[in-house]
């Protein structure tokens, strides 16, 4: 069966993919493949990079990981591969690419997640209505939702009592990074809060290459990454959320002022 509809009215072929999202945002999507889709679900939205450049979103196990596609003179480019027409990019994702990536993780692209899903029109009937306060308006409302940030991949450990590196799997979702003893493990090993952490950093103390520390107040975590370039990934999605950690959550000035001090000078160095 394809995955193109059979007739289409629009302009833009890429309409008449039954899994494009149009303009469905990273975190909409990082939602969506996280709470309903598989290992392996992906789905095509636009970037916010502009005309002619998309996102490719995939679900990992507990993750989902983002990649760049972009259409050129009626082709599109994804990967390591340029494909004439939409057809042919299509043609590829039904023979189920493998993907790789800095962190030396292999994905299946498995199922494409569409666009429209059926569900049942049922609705709740109001029982009760009223409200808790009183006078306010719509200055008082706070919309907030966590992100969900999500990465995984293998790091290598510095242990605490026993001063050896092993190889953990970490998975980075919302607030907690979690280390288990491998991929194939459900129960984790640890899990880190990361509203408890001060600073993320590359490390040069553990005479190690591609080294990054994390501060907590009752230890500091030291791990390392294949390559620069995933230390680099790993450093900047935490140090991003522990930004938006500060900036939404801290009521204290004093504390607030203190914790950006310490974000902005790791990012000057």
């Amino acid at each position: 069966m394809s995955y193109c509809s059979d007739t289409s009215s629009v302009d833009d072929e890429l309409e008449t993919l039954r899994w494009y999202h149009f303009d469905l945002s990273r975190h909409a999507a990082e939602a969506l493949l996280l709470s309903n889709g598989r290992d392996g679900s992906y789905l095509l939205r636009n970037s916010h990079q502009g005309p002619g450049s998309f996102a490719l979103s995939v679900r990992a196990k507990d993750s989902v990981k983002h990649f760049h596609v972009t259409r050129k003179s009626g082709g599109y480019a994804f990967g390591f591969n340029e494909f004439a027409t939409l057809q042919d990019f299509v043609n590829h994702f039904a023979n189920e690419p493998l993907l790789g990536s800095e962190t030396g993780t292999l994905i299946v692209l498995k199922c494409p997640y569409p666009w429209r899903v059926e569900e049942p029109s049922i609705y709740e009937s109001v029982r009760v209505h009223t409200v808790m306060q009183a006078g306010r308006t719509e200055n008082d409302l706070v919309v907030n939702a966590p992100s969900l940030g999500t990465k995984e991949g293998y790091l290598v450990k510095l242990g605490a009592f026993i001063k050896n590196w092993k190889q953990r799997w970490f998975t980075l979702n919302r607030n907690e990074l979690k280390y288990f003893k491998d991929k194939m493990f459900d129960e984790p090993i640890r899990t880190l809060d990361l509203t408890a952490c001060s600073a993320v950093q590359f490390d040069y103390s553990q005479d190690r290459v591609n080294c990054f520390c994390l501060v907590f107040p009752e230890r500091t975590f030291y791990l390392c990454a294949k390559s620069g370039v995933e230390a680099d990934e790993w450093i900047k999605i935490i140090r991003w959320k522990l930004v938006s950690l500060y900036q939404g959550s801290s009521s204290d000035p004093k504390i607030y002022s203190s914790k950006r001090k310490v974000l902005n000078e790791e990012q000057k160095g």
